[in-house]
């Protein structure tokens, strides 16, 4: 259950000002049907971080327990640096509803746009050091969708009132915080 815990508030915390949550409010203003909108989301999210969790899982398996916390202490590092970083989004990178129609064009959106994201390397960190693939993908996924269905009802007027970079420094410092503890070992002790 701890697992599944730190995902969720994980995944939830770094996505916030993300370019996939500004692409949940571009799609919601855009389409303004909620309901296939936030299945897309739902479906590109369990299948990218399904993929993800399953390299972070391979990672495990190849490396020994001293180069992996290296790794993953230097990757938490790097995130909350990454998180400090505000996200755009081009609207006009983004495809048109045309014949995938809403869902299939925010599933093939959300998808593309969350490759190699900090919320993906995130999941695959942590499933790179957790015996649960099941339980990071699913807190991971239920992370992504705890900071996007509001994005998606709510829309621009969340993210004028959403102080951003007072988000964003506290997210980059609880990445960097796990890093430390993972480099110094103290990991270990707190399921890391």
């Amino acid at each position: 259950m701890s697992a599944f815990l730190t995902a969720t508030g994980a995944v939830a915390i770094a996505e916030i000002g993300d370019k996939t949550q500004l692409l949940s409010f571009i799609l919601a203003a855009r389409f303004r049907k909620p309901l296939p909108i936030i299945l897309g989301i739902l479906v590109a999210t369990l299948a990218n971080h399904a993929l993800a969790g399953a390299a972070g899982a391979w990672v495990m398996s190849m490396a020994g327990p001293g180069v992996l916390r290296w790794i993953l202490g230097v990757l938490f590092l790097a995130m909350a640096a990454w998180t400090l970083v505000p996200d755009k989004f081009d609207e006009a990178d983004m495809p048109k509803a045309t014949r995938f129609g809403i869902f299939g064009t925010t599933v093939i959106a959300f998808f593309i746009a969350e490759m190699g994201d900090k919320t993906q390397i995130a999941t695959a960190a942590m499933a790179a050091t957790e015996a649960s693939l099941l339980a990071i993908v699913a807190g991971s996924t239920l992370g992504m969708m705890l900071a996007n269905v509001p994005a998606v009802f709510i829309g621009d007027r969340l993210l004028h009132k959403v102080p951003m970079g007072m988000v964003r420094s506290i997210a980059a410092a609880l990445f960097a915080l796990f890093g430390v503890l993972i480099l110094l070992g103290a990991g270990s002790k707190l399921g890391f």
